[in-house]
């Protein structure tokens, strides 16, 4: 068997929702071969598994259930921004054309009616899976800057909305740094733009591993600018690490002939920090720490300038 394939199917889980004992038991004695299962035998129970952390990478979902049918079951998954890209396959004696119109209508990507042939439902499974897995990597994709190989605008962007937020509801201390590379047109003009991409990833490495907490993020913003997010940091802290940057990138000692700051490479920074209890926006926070940013830049460039 392919590696790859068989490392997707023992990370898998799959959660079986059914009311009917022996369907579960002989749907769980296949699966438990090649995946992790998990078991509901109705709605609410489902969707109470569906709600924890670890969540299953695919539902195979009865139809005909107490309490609460399969249909809205489905309609609670895919309306949750949480669950909505984990594939639902319909099991279901409903064979009927308008039952499985219905089905797909509410985001299931299969329908299999009872009774079923198992070498057919793993099949399927395993399609879905493939898919899942394939929709993943082009969705990380998407958010990774193809140069630097760290998170791109896109990805900055979601995360500073999404942050902001938190840090609104919890009252918390967010810190925004905007970081530019001096006189970076001239380094691309006298060394070429081949030397200059060598020279953005190494300054996208240095700056990456001044980031030392899971819930902070730097990405390139675009060209030579980059953007670090500090959720739950003071302005202290956030000059801190600012200067950190800073001086490791000098410390790098890249040749710039043509800079008029220094012999090397340097970066100025802005820094805006924010107590978000009142109504500015994140882009207005965004927009504050670029003044800064302006600011360092008027100072003579390879320095840290803040603002609370």
């Amino acid at each position: 068997m392919n590696q790859s394939k068989k490392n997707l199917r023992n990370e898998a889980t799959i959660l079986i929702v059914d009311d009917t004992p022996l369907n579960i038991q002989v749907l769980a004695q296949v699966l438990f071969k090649e995946y992790k299962v998990q078991i509901a035998t109705d709605g609410p129970s489902a969707l109470k598994i569906l709600a924890q952390d670890k969540k299953p990478d695919l539902v195979l979902l009865d139809i005909m259930m107490p309490v609460m049918n399969g249909y809205e079951v489905c309609r609670q998954i895919k309306n949750n921004v949480s669950t909505r890209d984990i594939p639902v396959i319909f099991i279901s004696a409903k064979g009927d054309v308008k039952d499985q119109q219905h089905g797909f209508n509410l985001g299931a990507v299969d329908y299999i009616t009872k009774p079923f042939e198992i070498p057919l439902v793993l099949s399927r499974i395993n399609v879905h899976l493939r898919l899942k897995n394939k929709s993943e990597k082009l969705e990380k994709l998407a958010m990774v800057d193809a140069l630097t190989d760290i998170p791109n605008r896109r990805a900055l962007d979601a995360s500073v909305e999404r942050e902001f937020r938190r840090a609104k509801r919890y009252k918390k201390t967010i810190s925004l740094l905007m970081i530019d590379v001096d006189n970076f047109k001239a380094f691309n003009d006298h060394y070429g733009h081949g030397t200059g991409d060598i020279c953005l990833r190494k300054i996208a490495q240095t700056l990456e591993s001044c980031i030392k907490r899971p819930g902070d993020m730097i990405g390139r913003y675009g060209g030579e600018e980059f953007m670090v997010i500090l959720p739950d940091c003071v302005n202290s802290g956030a000059v801190a690490i600012a200067e950190e940057m800073r001086q490791k990138v000098e410390m790098l000692n890249i040749p710039h002939e043509h800079s008029s700051v220094a012999e090397h490479v340097t970066v100025s920074i802005g820094v805006k920090s924010k107590l978000c209890e009142s109504e500015i926006t994140s882009q207005e926070m965004m927009n504050k720490a670029d003044q800064m940013l302006y600011l360092a830049k008027q100072q003579g460039r390879n320095c840290v300038v803040s603002e609370t």
